[in-house]
């Protein structure tokens, strides 16, 4: 059995190739209408897109918007590798992690 590499250890083309696998599983999940199989593809999808993002353009101080969240916002407090920790503007003001693919920059 084939010990399945980490994304930090990938390449861009490798995971870029593991988005697309994502991807095609997730659509074919969601036709299917399993709905927690669908969730589940999505979050690779995005756990996989944090790694092509380089971590060094989030800045600790800096407020992003939500991406698939329109109108939420995220204060970042400090970065752990391609995770951003803060907390949610307008929420509960409890600390969080968030993949860095899911913040966009505000213009």
């Amino acid at each position: 059995m084939q010990q399945e590499k980490r994304y930090s250890g990938m390449t861009e083309h490798e995971l870029r190739q593991e988005i697309s696998k994502f991807q095609e599983q997730a659509r074919k999940a969601e036709q299917m209408g399993m709905v927690n199989e669908f969730a589940v593809l999505e979050r690779k999808v995005l756990m996989a897109r944090a790694y092509l993002i380089d971590p060094n353009s989030f800045s600790p101080g800096e407020i992003y918007e939500i991406e698939g969240d329109p109108g939420q916002y995220f204060k970042i407090d400090y970065m752990n590798g391609v995770f951003a920790w803060g907390y949610r503007l307008k929420g509960d003001g409890k600390e969080e992690a968030l993949p860095i693919s899911l913040l966009k920059f505000l213009k």
